[in-house]
């Protein structure tokens, strides 16, 4: 495939990937600048024709759902597993891709085989390990994960990635005598700067977004996460439609911005690691 039209999958990816992403949130953000008068008489597509932020104004001074503390709580977790992710992830994918040891293809088909397996399967006896680790409404269950690997998917990515990466640099470090961990630290590390953003970024909306897991793990209110916040939200405005989505922007605002600064290295990163 060459440089020229590489680059146009590139640049439709980009487009594609904004028109999905920027689309649904205009939506939202229309009905969140809205009376309930013109959220009940006009089209959603429609732009607001006295736009007003009190909508916004009412959601976060509602005392009996703080987006502020939601914010915090999804902030904190989406962080720290971020960085679990990453560290752990770019670790074992450095074994797999870099080191020569018995067994090694064996472990990583078991290791990728792990992602047939459904969410739903395992749910019930990671809730009883949690629990038996006195963990329940804690954040632990929803960070500890991310330090314990990084999961399939991000290993497989960053794997691809690090077999891609000459292993002439190898050979110079082990000459000047570097073992792995100054290689992977010094050298690898630094030199996989697409692969690391992607996996950083899904790792974080994803964490973000996440719903089932927070709402499992974590009973007290003052614990709560965006996505359940919002759920809570929209129980206690008997559907008024204009606070929900004054809500539904506050929650994926970070995400667009997050999406649209990095969407670039994101592509990079996949392109990269399907292409050597």
């Amino acid at each position: 495939m060459g440089p020229a039209i590489k680059g146009v999958l590139v640049w439709l990816v980009l487009a594609a990937g904004a028109l999905v992403m920027i689309t649904p949130f205009v939506v939202m953000l229309f009905m969140s600048l809205k009376t309930p008068a013109e959220v009940a008489t006009t089209s959603a597509l429609a732009w607001p024709m006295h736009p007003s932020l009190d909508n916004f104004r009412t959601v976060l001074s509602n005392p009996n759902a703080s987006f502020p503390m939601f914010l915090k709580n999804t902030a904190f977790i989406s962080i720290m597993s971020t960085i679990g992710v990453m560290i752990t992830s770019s670790m074992v994918a450095y074994a797999f891709a870099r080191i020569q040891f018995r067994g090694r293809d064996r472990l990583f088909m078991v290791l990728i085989s792990t992602m047939m397996l459904p969410t739903i399967v395992t749910m019930i006896p990671t809730y009883i390990f949690f629990k038996y680790l006195h963990w329940i409404d804690t954040f632990y269950p929803l960070i500890v994960p991310a330090f314990l690997g990084g999961g399939a998917y991000n290993i497989f990515l960053l794997r691809q990635f690090f077999m891609g990466l000459p292993k002439e640099l190898d050979e110079a470090a082990f000459l000047d005598g570097a073992g792995h961990a100054t290689i992977f630290w010094k050298i690898v590390m630094p030199l996989s700067g697409p692969a690391l953003a992607t996996v950083g970024v899904f790792t974080f909306i994803f964490n973000w977004r996440d719903f089932m897991g927070p709402l499992i793990y974590l009973n007290d209110p003052n614990k709560q996460t965006l996505e359940v916040g919002l759920n809570t939200y929209r129980t206690l405005t008997n559907q008024q439609w204009e606070l929900i989505m004054a809500g539904s922007v506050l929650v994926m605002l970070p995400l667009v911005v997050i999406f649209l600064f990095s969407q670039r290295y994101v592509v990079k990163g996949v392109v990269m690691s399907g292409f050597k």
